[in-house]
């Protein structure tokens, strides 16, 4: 619903969006790894052109009545296979299109004109954390290129207590994910990967939080696209329901210059 409706997140992608309209480091195309796009091995999706996925059913129709035609990366999508095949791990490309709705969602607010190539990245929910930070890591010469490594998800993820309670949507956030969000925020600035990518066990609350971790794990990718130790700066914290967040990191040594949001 962020894409139909005000929030403070959707307002944070605003204030990014024109910090890139008024000529901040404009990204020159994105690879977008969210947690729908889930693969057995990494895939990259090489069309041309890409549409928005309606992925999700029992929301109002304007929702579905939203489109996001965008251009896709086929070039890019070369060049990041041999950068995945360089570090030893599996890639495959198809020359099909499509973003799921955590991919478009956020793009079209972050690029209202539809103009940035997008590569979208399907990746496996089975891999450690550890290795979808190194998955990151191969694609970090992007990065120098002006290409954004974006990481799609929640930093708190539990739709069984949203389904079981409801409650309002301003509700005061819940102590387990307040918790949860600290400690993610707190390790994040100190760089303390052997916690981050132990979160599971070293993380309070971290099952709860994320009673399946397909929602958390692109983090780790977009964390290892800038670099083998990078300081993860907050821009930007929210919830909604009491426990669902929608935190906003920036990684990497320009990171810690940016303002927050």
């Amino acid at each position: 619903m962020t894409a139909l409706e005000a929030s403070a997140a959707k307002t944070a992608w605003e204030h990014l969006a024109h910090r890139w309209a008024s000529g901040e480091a404009r990204p020159v195309a994105v690879v977008a790894i969210s947690g729908h796009t889930l693969t057995r091995e990494p895939v990259l999706l090489a069309a041309e052109w890409h549409e928005a996925i309606h992925d999700f059913s029992g929301f109002p129709g304007e929702l579905y009545a939203l489109r996001y035609p965008v251009p896709g990366a086929p070039a890019l999508a070369k060049r990041a296979a041999a950068l995945i095949e360089q570090a030893g791990l599996p890639i495959h490309t198809l020359q099909e299109g499509g973003m799921d709705h955590g991919i478009w969602t956020p793009l079209r607010t972050l690029f209202p004109q539809g103009d940035v190539p997008v590569l979208p990245l399907g990746w496996p929910p089975h891999w450690s954390p550890a290795k979808l930070f190194e998955l990151g890591q191969a694609l970090a010469p992007l990065v120098d290129d002006g290409v954004l490594i974006l990481g799609s998800g929640a930093i708190t993820h539990n739709l069984r207590l949203w389904a079981g309670g409801r409650g309002e949507v301003n509700a005061p956030e819940i102590p387990e994910s307040a918790a949860f969000r600290t400690w993610l925020a707190e390790r994040s600035e100190a760089a303390d990967w052997p916690a981050l990518l132990d979160y599971r066990r070293q993380a309070p609350h971290a099952a709860q939080m994320h009673p399946t971790d397909e929602h958390l794990l692109p983090f780790f990718v977009a964390a290892g696209a800038a670099g083998s130790n990078p300081v993860g700066r907050r821009l930007h914290a929210s919830v909604t329901w009491g426990h669902l967040g929608m935190d906003l990191y920036a990684f990497g040594p320009q990171a810690s210059a940016l303002q927050p949001l």
